[in-house]
């Protein structure tokens, strides 16, 4: 078991080396399932064999020092060993190294997956685009059952949860490389025509209402931008603009259902199609989203954004979001 037990670990930090310098393309969820199910196997194997099997060991040394302490007894020999019977004991029923890196490790782990696959999982925002909503660098967490419930790994719905709606700030799955978690506005649900021309963004042909408010300083870019404030549902968001960047959208991939969208020198006009979102940034001039690679499917919903619980540059970041 020592052996075995060595080559699984060590597959798990070759996996995990590989990930860190670039050679796979690694999948945290896959990675913490598989922990959970082999220091499980290792937990129950502990409790239903390793652990009796000491303790049988330990009670025929316990049968073996009685025995030979009433033959001393008889002979009217005086010798007490009883310390040191018990710290033979002790290490006795200690678990060996293999197991105290398994099953000794299974409850911590199994409970991490648990916490991130059902309840709640931590993000680090790595971008600009969520700007000024969200900043680079704002560690935030976000509710795994409020979209409903999914399985780890393989994200198949297993609970009804309730619909995105417009506003909701989301992590889903990257269409184009679903191992990558992006997090974006939801703009548009199924059945809406979504289009932003000329930086307006209008919904079923209504605009979405708009305040200015004063500008943004981005500290990172050193320049001042254009902030307005968003009626985006039951959510009010500010959004930041670019004047000096063209409304058209430059570079867009032939995504999946790009025929339900137009694209103009004035921006683009999309229709949504059943079980998609249309996703946008708050940046709006320096957000890769929708409007380049397309609609994110229901089945790429990862969860809903509602918090920052960290950020170590700005503490006063903490807090909830709209």
């Amino acid at each position: 078991m020592q052996a075995l037990t060595a080559a699984i670990l060590a597959a798990f930090v070759a996996y995990v080396g590989a990930w860190y310098f670039g050679a796979i393309e690694g999948n945290f969820a896959l990675l913490l399932m598989l922990a959970t199910l082999v220091t499980g196997l290792y937990w129950v194997a502990e409790r239903l064999y390793f652990l009796p099997q000491r303790r049988r060991a330990v009670q025929a040394v316990q049968a073996a020092a009685e025995q030979r302490r009433g033959e001393l007894d008889r002979m009217g020999i005086a010798k007490k060993d009883d310390e040191n019977l018990q710290e033979a004991q002790g290490r006795m029923l200690a678990q060996p190294w293999w197991l105290d890196w398994t099953a000794g490790l299974f409850p911590v782990i199994a409970a991490v997956f648990l916490l991130r696959s059902f309840l709640f999982e931590p993000f680090k925002i790595p971008s600009g685009s969520m700007i000024p909503t969200l900043q680079v660098g704002d560690l935030i967490l976000v509710n795994k059952y409020t979209y409903g419930l999914r399985l780890p790994v393989f994200n198949t719905r297993i609970t009804q949860g309730h619909a995105p709606q417009r506003g909701d700030v989301m992590v889903f799955r990257y269409p184009p490389q679903p191992s990558l978690d992006y997090i974006k506005r939801v703009v548009g649900v199924p059945g809406d025509e979504v289009a932003y021309l000329n930086k307006r963004l209008t919904i079923n042909g209504e605009e979405v209402p708009i305040k200015s408010l004063p500008e943004f300083f981005d500290a990172d870019a050193m320049r001042y931008f254009e902030r307005r404030q968003e009626q985006l549902g039951t959510h009010t968001h500010s959004i930041l603009v670019n004047k000096d960047v063209p409304a058209f959208v430059q570079g867009a991939s032939n995504f999946k259902y790009r025929d339900h969208c137009t694209y103009s020198i004035e921006g683009v006009v999309c229709k949504v199609p059943p079980g998609h979102y249309f996703m946008m940034g708050d940046n709006r001039d320096n957000s890769l989203d929708s409007r380049y690679w397309g609609f994110v499917p229901e089945e790429n919903i990862v969860g809903k954004a509602f918090f920052v619980w960290m950020n170590f540059g700005n503490l006063k970041r903490i807090g909830s979001f709209d």
